[in-house]
Parts: C-alpha cells; structure tokens; sequence
C-alpha cells in the first residue's frame, strides 16, 4: 500500500504540519504511529472502495484500532481523506526526487522523473481513484496537487533555461504551459502505463522523453 513509506518520506512529512485535526496532533511517538496507520488504512479504505463506499468502521477495522481512536486524531471522515490526498501527493513527490539529484541535465531530469512516477503508480494504482474523487470531495487539494506538481516541473525547466539546457521562449506565461504540459502527459502516461498496462516505465519515458527533446532542446 501506499502508506509503506521509506524513513526519508516519511521524515520528510512529519517535519510539516502534523495530518491530524487541528488540536488533536499526536503528542508522543506512540501516537504518530497510530495516526500513520490511520493515515494508510485510510488510504486503502478510499483506494478500494472510493470516498462514498469507504466508511470510519472499514478504516479502524483495517487499522485494527478502535472507533474511538480514530475521532483522537480526525474528526470526520472528509477530514481524513483530505489528509490522505495531501499525504499521497506528498509520497509522489518524495518518490521522485531522490531521482534527479543524478540527471546530467533539465530534459534527463523530466524522463528519469516520468520513470519514476510511472514506477510509483505501477504499485500504487489507488492514485488515480484518490486524486480524481479529491476534485469534488476535497476540491482545495485536489487544486493544491497539481498547482505544487506543475510549480515544481516549472522550477526545474527555469534552472535548465539558466543553464542553457533548455529553449526559452519570448513569453511570460511560457515555462507555466511547459509545465502544465509536462504534467498534462505524465498523469495520462500513468493512466495507460501504470493504471491501465504494464509496460516496462523506462521504454515509455524513452519515448516521451524524446519529445521533450525535440520540442524543447536550445
């Protein structure tokens, strides 16, 4: 399940605000650990059944808590899918990063990172379930994912114009619709060859890779 998080990721959430309802963060090291398997029954609850079918009873049942401690940390069902959406956006992104600490520059980065979501969705297809009922159930973090993912693609195409590694265009709105774009095809990519098929990730970011290099190379 997604909520199997390395020691990196899962260091790197906790150092943020806590996931919990405001005033009921955990205050020992024992009680982070019952909200983390909270946190991941309740991603598996809404990953099976979507945020309609799921219910608090599945998720303590699934997290072999009793139903009071589920209110200890979260006060309604809707308040605990809002933190999976921001939990699992976070787990994406912590899954990509290490990956383009060794890109030799800006276009590698995008392929060794479209690699690395694809890998990610393979074993985690409850992404797309999560993410796409978000856009009604938790409309506010469903916009904040994309916005940070988009931002963050932005980021890595402005350092690839500086360093001369990527085409720069007369335009002030033109790394935001790169990165949007980039965006747009990665999440379709996952659907088809994450969600819908098993092709190896690395021939698909080969291929959409060249893409990016053909479209966009100085």
């Amino acid at each position: 399940m997604v909520g199997n998080t390395t020691d990196a990721s899962s260091k790197a959430r906790s150092e943020g605000p806590s996931p919990a309802s405001d005033g009921k963060a955990p205050r020992t090291a024992r009680g982070e650990r019952t909200l983390r398997k909270i946190l991941d029954a309740a991603l598996e609850e809404f990953g099976d059944k979507g945020f309609s079918e799921g219910s608090i009873v599945g998720i303590t049942t699934r997290a072999r808590v009793a139903l009071g401690t589920f209110y200890t940390y979260f006060d309604s069902k809707e308040a605990v899918f809002r933190e999976v959406v921001r939990d699992m956006s976070a787990q994406v992104r912590d899954h990509v990063a290490p990956i383009l600490a060794d890109a030799p520059d800006a276009l590698d980065g995008e392929g060794r990172a479209l690699e690395s979501f694809l890998s990610f969705v393979a074993e985690h297809r409850e992404v797309y379930r999560i993410i796409d009922e978000a856009e009604f159930v938790d409309p506010e973090g469903f916009r904040k994912h994309y916005v940070t993912t988009a931002d963050r693609i932005a980021a890595r195409l402005d350092a690839g114009k500086g360093r001369g590694e990527v085409s720069a265009m007369d335009s002030p709105i033109a790394t935001e619709v790169e990165a949007w774009a980039i965006m747009g095809m990665n999440v379709f990519l996952g659907l088809r060859f994450g969600v819908w098929g098993r092709n190896p990730p690395a021939e698909v970011a080969i291929v959409a890779n060249r893409l990016l290099r053909q479209g966009l190379r100085p």
